[in-house]
């Protein structure tokens, strides 16, 4: 599993961005909620496996955050074209393709051969600049919300560093100025982590 970072794409004006292919927030648990991405390399290969899959499926990943029981992300649909391409309807076989392989390999090294890892999944359009801007800062932010540490970009599992290393220092403020109390998302999944892990 890959941990290279996706391009560095922030939008000049984000509702432009929303108009093409269009912009999906996705969350995902385990089954039961179990902690079974616990240890630094199980989050690792899924961060790893995340980043590799939503590249191969040409979703532009924006924000994303990883735990021991669920993950997040934020990420624009690939066009569809006339002849070849899903778009947006890419999703489903994205999101089966990862979760068959991450389960499979967390099976594996914890051999549980035939364990059921992935509940299911929720994913929302996001239509609405405000929306989609509050939405960003949320999931950048999720390991603070989650209490496993105190500034998000010491989480090594969320994209929280990563923004702030390549988006300027405008677009960081703007995004992180949104208020997020009022966002409404499917994440009462009380992850566990420690970075000894």
């Amino acid at each position: 599993m890959s941990n290279s970072e996706p391009h560095n794409f922030w939008p000049h004006a984000p509702e432009h961005r929303l108009g093409d292919g269009g912009a999906y927030f996705v969350t995902a648990g385990t089954y039961q909620k179990h902690h079974i991405f616990r240890t630094n390399d199980d989050l690792k290969a899924l961060h790893g496996g995340l980043l590799k899959y939503a590249a191969q499926y040409e979703w532009q990943l924006e924000a994303w955050a990883v735990f021991s029981n669920h993950y997040h992300f934020i990420a624009q649909s690939p066009v569809a074209e006339a002849e070849a391409g899903d778009g947006a309807r890419s999703l489903r076989k994205f999101l089966a393709h990862f979760h068959s392989r991450s389960a499979a390999w967390i099976n594996d090294r914890h051999e549980m051969k035939g364990r059921k890892v992935w509940q299911n999944f929720w994913d929302t359009q996001l239509t609405h600049q405000s929306s989609y801007l509050a939405r960003l800062h949320y999931v950048h932010a999720n390991p603070v919300k989650h209490g496993l540490v105190p500034v998000a970009r010491d989480y090594p599992w969320c994209s929280a560093g990563w923004f702030e290393r390549t988006a300027s220092a405008p677009k960081v403020k703007t995004i992180y100025g949104f208020k997020t109390d009022r966002v409404n998302v499917p994440d009462e999944f009380e992850p566990i982590w420690s970075a000894q892990a």
